[in-house]
């Protein structure tokens, strides 16, 4: 039978998830400390499920919207991206997604041919590798600069540009690594970018979390870039909506009926009881955001902290954003990041991802989520202790 399956070698060359592996061996394992999966252990606000059931209660729920999202929902995220994102849109502008994740799957289809060539800063986000993948296109993975806290090499980016390059794609803040991109930087990838006729598409899901003095800066904000940028947001981290699969993204008029061709046949158009729940999500209080935020940083020191105690295991860089951390592994055996993550999981039942799903610079590196319980950091730290040493 294996010999008659006839599958696509756009799809058989994509190798398993790594991510989903170890959440799939986890739970094999009883008791298991998890910082693998970058999901909030957070409920989502109630004033968000009380919009749903709202819309739900008056039979607002029971059939499509339209493909590009139901039109109050898109005003109000024109009005959200000229507040946080300094993005002057209008509502032909706004497709409202299953999720970023399905915006940025759409914007790759819009975009690029079979053979064209993608940049993507590595370490990137494994999901951004496969979804060029499965478009017939070829990631080109450039190396960041991971002594100065994995920032972007502009220079080797502009190098990896060949005639085939299409497009330029990363995250920021970044997963894995959680690294904010800076204005000063974006503004020199735009302007690569414009002398050499390239996209950007942009994953920008944990805009809302950066610390430390630093501050998310949107590309699309450019108005030389506006005919260039596709900028895929969600709620899903914003407001822990992650079940919801709710996003959106934004493009010049001229793209998004382009970008809607690809959006249709994979979704036809978003959830709607999502769609009023992220309308609710906008009207209300965004105390919420702020308290996600003030838990994650938190979080993020007492992993910093935990992480100081194991100096000779691990090597890091404190992340600007995110909820997510990319240390480097200094023993032998961490050579092998996917070997290291699995002895972990089942000798000292911690749960995190190894780097290589994230490219091959992220060998020799594991991932850690800060988005749990402090006693969950706490528990999976003395439990690392106690095996290492």
């Amino acid at each position: 039978m294996k010999d008659n399956l006839r599958i696509s070698n756009r799809v058989a060359q994509i190798q398993k998830s790594a991510i989903h592996e170890m959440t799939r061996l986890s739970k094999e394992v009883e008791d298991v400390a998890f910082l693998s999966w970058a999901k909030p252990t957070s409920d989502t606000p109630e004033h968000i499920k009380e919009g749903a059931v709202f819309a739900i209660q008056n039979g607002l729920v029971g059939g499509y919207s339209e493909n590009s999202g139901l039109m109050e929902l898109r005003e109000e995220i024109v009005k959200k991206l000229k507040r946080d994102n300094g993005i002057d849109a209008n509502v032909s502008q706004i497709l409202v997604t299953v999720g970023a994740i399905e915006g940025l799957a759409a914007a790759v289809m819009a975009s690029i041919d079979p053979g064209d060539e993608v940049i993507l800063p590595s370490p990137t986000y494994s999901t951004h590798i496969r979804q060029v993948v499965i478009a017939s296109g070829k990631p080109v993975l450039v190396p960041t600069i991971e002594e100065e806290g994995f920032i972007l090499d502009i220079e080797a980016i502009q190098n990896a540009i060949t005639p085939k390059t299409k497009a330029v794609m990363y995250c920021s803040p970044s997963n894995p690594t959680g690294t904010v991109f800076s204005e000063k930087q974006l503004r020199r990838l735009a302007q690569v970018s414009l002398e050499n006729n390239l996209m950007i598409i942009t994953d920008e899901a944990y805009e809302y979390f950066t610390y430390d003095g630093h501050r998310h800066f949107s590309i699309g904000s450019i108005p030389e870039m506006r005919k260039s940028v596709v900028s895929c947001y969600t709620f899903t981290k914003t407001y822990a909506m992650t079940g919801w699969r709710i996003g959106y993204l934004h493009a010049d008029e001229e793209l998004i009926p382009q970008i809607t061709k690809a959006h249709i046949p994979f979704a036809i158009c978003a959830p709607v009881v999502s769609q009023y729940a992220a309308l609710a999500a906008l009207k209300g209080s965004q105390d919420c955001v702020a308290e996600f935020r003030g838990h994650y940083l938190s979080a993020r020191n007492l992993m910093c902290d935990r992480l100081d105690g194991l100096h000779s295991v691990f090597e890091y860089y404190k992340p600007d954003g995110s909820y997510l951390m990319f240390p480097k592994i200094l023993l032998p055996e961490g050579e092998d990041s996917t070997t290291f993550c699995k002895k972990l999981l089942r000798q000292a039942k911690v749960s995190t991802t190894p780097g290589i799903a994230f490219g091959p610079t992220g060998q020799g590196h594991l991932r850690l989520s800060f988005c749990v319980p402090e006693e969950e950091i706490n528990k999976a730290f003395d439990r690392m202790e106690t095996y290492f040493k």
